[in-house]
């Protein structure tokens, strides 16, 4: 088998993988009712972007559907920081409301264990970073499309103008 061969079925697969985390994703979020705030509802949005980006780069790799797919995927991650910091905020906040005279400090490790899990929006990030890494030296990326083909010679000296004999 050529490795042409096995990149693109390791790319398929790593594909697959990431629209199957945001698949799971979106169920677990379901059974968990992370339902009760509109904010709760960002994940949701965020993995349905991820899988249809996966789908659609599934289906036609293409220049601008794989930059779609990261620019969609780094979403996926900066929406993850964003849960990962909402889940630690309210689990001080809880903490700190169950012991009003408690400081930060007193708090802390209790907060990282807390009743909203720390690293669970962390599989949103996971999701892209497999994504991602599945468009790594991808051959339509390292192609350059017609339109921005270098002008000039190839061979990378510069073109001396030619002069006119009269």
């Amino acid at each position: 088998m050529d490795t042409a061969t096995v990149e693109q079925r390791l790319r398929t697969f790593l594909l697959v993988l990431a629209g199957w985390m945001c698949v799971g994703t979106v169920v677990e979020l379901f059974l968990a009712k992370h339902t009760e705030d509109p904010l709760q509802f960002a994940p949701f949005v965020l993995c349905g972007l991820g899988l249809i980006a996966v789908m659609a780069a599934l289906r036609r790799p293409r220049r601008a559907t794989l930059m779609a797919l990261r620019g969609v995927m780094s979403l996926l991650m900066i929406g993850s920081l964003f849960g990962m910091y909402e889940h630690l905020a309210n689990n001080f906040a809880f903490e700190l409301e169950m012991r009003p005279s408690a400081v930060w400090s007193d708090v802390w490790f209790q907060a990282l264990r807390g009743a909203a899990p720390l690293l669970a929006p962390g599989i949103l990030a996971l999701a892209a970073m497999i994504a991602i890494a599945a468009t790594y030296a991808h051959p339509v990326l390292a192609s350059q499309p017609d339109n921005l083909a270098p002008a000039g010679p190839t061979s990378g000296e510069p073109q001396l103008p030619k002069r006119c004999e009269a």
